[in-house]
């Protein structure tokens, strides 16, 4: 198996296993652009027979059509004498108790929006008596979502499983990482993330500010424009400004609706359908306090989901005349300075992700806490009445047995008790990238609810 199918398994097998049913399946998977879908289902038919993998394109559905016949008859050759129609090739396909796979099902839809009615009517009436396996693959996450998964769409209730292929986390995606270091594993994370696309790119005999100048920075580096060619895939040209002004507000630090708001020049109303979109698309998240019902607080922030979103919109969006001028210097001369900042951030949403390995225990929620004056940046609720609170530092002092009472004292302010009526107790954790004051690291060899973690426990740990 190539490196790309690191951390793939569960999917790989849920896919095998249902190519082996004796029943009928239509699957579904879907997911953001770049995060291997097509690899992962070539990969999962690489090996069987009675197989059709097509890839749609954006073309007339005659055309379509005539392609997958083509495609289709490799292996099936009777579908030459089959009407081209999707109906009859979807029967005649179902008689032979084949595995279908129809790529890029969104262009098709375009083509012909009848088409989920055409596959819901050969579904019931043929496909399910047979043990043939359907699977629909698209990233185009709005459309896939309404023609295919929600309830207004005539498949739903047909699919059998479905596939939301999420990015790799960063104990999978450091396979691909340039530098093996522990807080350049962070820091490679903090810029390209678990995309396999973009992890891809990376050059592996270069260092991680080389790869950022020569893959992001320069103008011919092959994520130059990604974030552009995404938000233009998916929303067309379709306002692009405004949704390209919100993505860099939020990159910048104003995470709150109003201070987003304020920076596009769109009134809060207004700037909530533009929110909507961007988290339907798995571009933004919505954060809340971890103690909160989501239905009924008003407490918001906002983040990009993608990091390198996050350093796009920062570092190259809006800056491209001083990106040529500087060339080569760019890394050093507008992303070094600044950098350690950009990933405090980053280094929050690594320790969130961190702290079930970190800390093992079933937990009901892990995220942020803020109250007033008052916050925590990892906060995670455990079933068994345990409130774990963290601070992250990611800078070049070393924490101290200060920053550890402050911990405690925002900590003292957390609305929450266990639902089982029992009293609840607290784990106190810091997190940081240089390390801890003498005096800390004995108050930690002394208490037991106190735990002290660098860059290298959070990375080998997980």
């Amino acid at each position: 198996m190539s490196p790309r199918f690191v951390d793939r398994g569960a999917e790989l097998e849920l896919l095998e296993s249902r190519f082996e049913s004796e029943a009928a399946e239509l699957l579904v998977v879907y997911g953001r652009q770049r995060l291997g879908k097509s690899a992962l289902v070539r990969e999962a038919v690489r090996n069987r027979e009675n197989t059709v993998y097509w890839q749609a394109t954006e073309e007339t559905e005659d055309a379509q059509l005539s392609n997958f016949v083509e495609t289709a008859s490799e292996t099936f050759p009777l579908l030459d004498d089959i009407q081209r129609d999707w109906e009859p090739l979807l029967r005649a396909l179902g008689r032979e108790d084949a595995v279908v796979i129809l790529d890029e099902f969104p262009y098709l839809i375009k083509s012909n929006e009848a088409l989920p009615s055409k596959i819901q009517r050969v579904w019931d009436m043929h496909l399910q008596e047979t043990a043939t396996t359907l699977v629909l693959v698209g990233s185009s996450i709005s459309i896939m979502e309404d023609k295919v998964l929600s309830g207004g769409s005539p498949l739903y209730g047909r699919r059998t499983g479905t596939i939301d292929l999420p990015p790799l986390d960063l104990t999978d995606a450091r396979a691909f990482y340039p530098e093996d270091e522990p807080d350049s594993v962070i820091q490679s994370w903090g810029v390209f993330g678990g995309t396999p696309f973009y992890l891809q790119a990376l050059t592996p005999s270069a260092s991680l500010a080389e790869n950022i100048q020569s893959h992001i920075l320069s103008e011919h580096g092959v994520l130059h424009n990604e974030p552009e060619f995404l938000l233009r895939t998916e929303f067309g040209i379709r306002e692009p400004q405004t949704y390209y002004t919100i993505l860099r507000a939020i990159a910048t630090g104003k995470r709150a609706a109003n201070e987003i708001a304020d920076f596009v020049g769109v009134d809060s109303n207004t700037l909530g359908s533009y929110l909507s979109k961007l988290r339907r698309i798995r571009l933004i998240e919505r954060d809340i306090p971890v103690t909160a019902n989501p239905n009924s607080t008003r407490k918001s922030r906002y983040r990009l989901r993608e990091p390198l979103f996050r350093f796009w919109f920062r570092y190259v969006y809006g800056q491209e005349e001083k990106l040529t001028q500087l060339d080569d210097d760019a890394y050093e001369q507008l992303v070094e300075p600044t950098f350690t900042d950009y990933m405090g951030t980053m280094f929050e949403q690594v320790c969130q992700n961190a702290l079930p390995s970190l800390i093992p225990k079933v937990y009901q929620g892990i995220g942020y806490w803020w109250h007033h004056q008052h916050e925590l940046d990892v906060a995670g609720l455990a079933d068994d009445g345990t409130l774990v609170a963290g601070e992250c530092k990611y800078t070049t002092r070393r924490m101290t047995e200060g920053d550890l009472a402050d911990l405690e004292r925002s900590t003292g302010q957390v609305q929450w008790s266990p639902a089982d009526g029992t009293e609840r107790t607290e784990h106190y954790c810091c997190f940081c990238r240089s390390g801890f004051s003498d005096d800390l690291r004995q108050t930690a060899s002394e208490r037991a609810d106190v735990s002290l973690f660098t860059p290298e426990e959070i990375v080998t740990n997980r």
